[in-house]
């Protein structure tokens, strides 16, 4: 036991072993740990950040300091700044309590952890590390220029939309015809994503933000800049956080790696992955240029929006307490979907072939990571709005490209999305994890089934156009020219997941259904295909096949019966949509005085609205034009309010001040 003082009251708190790694991991970040500590700390921690400003030398905790003066420490800091608007949410979920800590790297880490996890005012340690790709960062990518691939598309009209580069994405739109096939390998029409049914429908929304969590996007892409989030409560290279969401300038997202607004895709070592994922989920459609997104918009409708959090940026990694930052920023500023194409490798990696395995249960993985838990949690409760189209939000994970029989997690976390790949036939990907973790499949492409042993895979045909090989075709950003081009693994079929569940939300909206993150996920599995029928006898791919002793390898299909979810089918959703979810209703409404909030309400499935009133008019003025309702708040109370259309309507204001008078929630 120890005794703390603090405003000289005794805080006395047994030591009982807190959550701490039992290993830790080779490239465990010497010199820093990260430390949740007990609620009882908040007020002796939340004095030294006030009085410091935000980044302190100790926490004012005795105890801890003492252990803290032995490492030689010199950095204490939140792990998650106070975003002002949702600091009472932030504390409500405990995530106020975790913290960083730097110390002399000379000291052993291990010894480290071991003193830091007999202190009784700490409830959960780890340590810090780099995240991992999961995907070859050193991987070439085939690749063309706009101008290129503009010069030599040709248009066609038997697709949705005038993207000249559509014919190649057959991941959307599978019609067994793509020109890649080798004599063993297959393509069967419908071996796709479901999208052209889908496209009936609807083709976007620009009120749905998928977070696309992975190197920097290209926001000047020519076939993105349309359907990129921006922060319009920020300016850039301004100094100055305007929103108080606790970050400066983050008008185009964040780097999590460099702590900075600037996302850079030019680092020596950036590979375009982030703006080849975006590209599949919301490249700009029918603009008649490039190629089409799953959910970039067209036929009258704008595309959703992508917010670029960076994680890589060149060789580098962000590491665990940055993931975990960029996580929350998400949630906090809109995101309903975060798209994850890196993880741990599976636990079932092979280590001959370089892997090193990662957790193999949930439990091992939440007791050695408990912040990534806790901050994935905290994006799937907290993202969306109990009053929009859904409650909570969408973590889809890329599976791994490990060829193991498990997922790699946080993919495998039973409140994620993990996805694994399939070539054009329906078969699994040669290279894709599978296991009973996995919920859903996408394509991904596979080279290694599709290309010729023995031959590089940026071959050009007779007329200088690149040819098939049965890879996913998206936007791409090398060496800071945007073009196109060729990518595989589970990192690509994850995007597939992550347009269709944006594309399904979108309908949702338009439908004015509401779901919560449960019911989303539960309909988006539901409403896969079954493809066990195509896991039959044996399939032969190329391991290697570009070098010229490519090995063949058989992989017996009947293995990944169970093991590879269901096919994601965009159609097949938006169909099920009509009848499933609840009707969004009008919302009760909280803001602080002299505020003042817009609502549409056909949104809420009200039409010619005829009146509206205000039990309590020193509450708030109310005001009606056309079907738009607009509220400013005068004074704190609580008052009624009622819309009269086809029926009256009713919701609660609360006005109140609080959340640094931005309002609460």
């Amino acid at each position: 036991m120890f005794s703390a003082c603090y405003n000289e009251e005794s805080i006395i708190i047994p030591s009982d072993n807190p959550t701490k790694p039992t290993t830790l991991p080779e490239d465990a970040t010497q010199g820093e740990v990260i430390i949740k500590f007990k609620p009882e700390m908040e007020a002796i921690l939340d004095a030294t950040m006030t009085r410091s400003g935000g980044v302190a030398t100790r926490s004012g905790i005795p105890s801890t300091d003492e252990v803290l003066d032995i490492l030689g420490a010199y950095h204490f800091e939140r792990v998650f700044p106070v975003d002002s608007r949702h600091e009472e949410r932030t504390r409500q979920n405990g995530l106020h309590l975790w913290y960083i800590v730097r110390f002399d790297p000379e000291e052993d880490l291990q010894s480290a952890v071991e003193r830091l996890s007999q202190l009784g005012e700490v409830d959960k340690l780890q340590c810090n590390r780099p995240i991992q790709r999961a995907y070859n960062p050193t991987a070439e990518p085939r690749f063309v220029s706009c101008d290129e691939a503009n010069a030599t598309a040709t248009r066609s009209s038997e697709w949705a939309f005038n993207d000249p580069e559509i014919y190649r994405q057959w991941c959307y739109v599978n019609r067994g015809t793509a020109p890649f096939t080798q004599p063993w390998a297959g393509v069967v029409a419908g071996a796709d994503a479901g999208c052209e049914e889908a496209w009936e429908l609807t083709t976007g929304d620009e009120d749905i933000i998928v977070a696309v969590m992975d190197e920097a996007v290209m926001w000047s892409h020519p076939d993105l800049a349309d359907n990129i989030w921006i922060n319009e409560g920020e300016e850039y290279d301004a100094g100055v956080d305007a929103d108080g969401n606790g970050y400066v300038d983050d008008k185009y997202g964040y780097n999590f790696v460099r702590n900075t607004p600037i996302t850079s895709w030019t680092s020596n070592g950036s590979t375009g992955h982030g703006t080849h994922v975006a590209g599949t989920i919301a490249a700009v459609n029918d603009n008649g240029i490039g190629v089409a997104g799953i959910a970039g918009g067209g036929k009258g409708k704008r595309g959703v929006k992508i917010m670029t959090l960076q994680l890589f940026d060149g060789m580098n990694s962000c590491t665990l307490a940055m993931e975990a930052r960029a996580m929350k920023y998400a949630a906090d500023n809109g995101a309903v979907i975060l798209q994850c194409s890196w993880g741990y490798n599976s636990a079932k990696a092979n280590m001959i072939m370089g892997y090193v395995p990662g957790p193999a249960t949930e439990e091992e993985w939440a007791a050695t990571y408990p912040l990534e838990k806790e901050a994935l949690d905290y994006f799937i409760h907290n993202a969306g709005s109990p009053n929009g189209v859904i409650n909570g939000g969408l973590a889809i994970f890329a599976s791994g490209n490990e060829y193991a029989a498990q997922s790699s997690f946080p993919a495998a976390y039973s409140k994620c999305i993990s996805v694994a790949a399939i070539a054009a036939d329906y078969t699994p990907a040669s290279y894709s994890n599978y296991g009973p973790e996995v919920l859903l499949c996408a394509p991904g492409g596979d080279l290694e089934y599709y290309g010729t042993p023995g031959e590089a895979d940026d071959i050009y045909d007779e007329n200088g156009i690149l040819k098939e090989q049965g890879g996913i075709y998206s936007t791409l950003v090398l060496n800071g020219v945007a073009g196109y081009g060729y990518y595989e693994g589970t990192s690509m079929a994850c995007p597939h997941v992550s347009g269709v569940a944006a594309l399904g939300l979108a309908y949702a909206k338009q439908q004015k259904r509401h779901f919560t993150w449960e019911e989303f996920k539960a309909l988006m599995y539901s409403t896969g295909r079954d493809i066990e029928e195509y896991f039959v006898g044996e399939k032969l791919y190329y391991m290697r096949h570009t070098s010229a002793g490519a090995t063949p390898i058989k992989m017996n299909l009947s293995d990944y019966r169970g093991k590879m979810g269901h096919l994601i089918d965009a159609g097949a959703l938006l169909k099920a949509i009509d009848g499933s979810g609840r009707d969004m209703r009008l919302p009760n409404i909280y803001l602080a005085p002299n505020k003042s909030v817009t609502l549409k309400l056909d949104d809420y499935n009200i039409y010619d609205a005829k009146s509206i009133t205000v039990a309590n008019n020193e509450i708030v003025e109310v005001t009606l034009d056309g079907n738009t309702l607009t509220i400013k708040a005068k004074s704190e109370g609580q008052t009624l309010l009622s819309v009269v259309a086809d029926k009256t309507h009713t919701a609660t204001i609360t006005v109140r001040k609080g959340a640094n008078d931005n309002g609460w929630l």
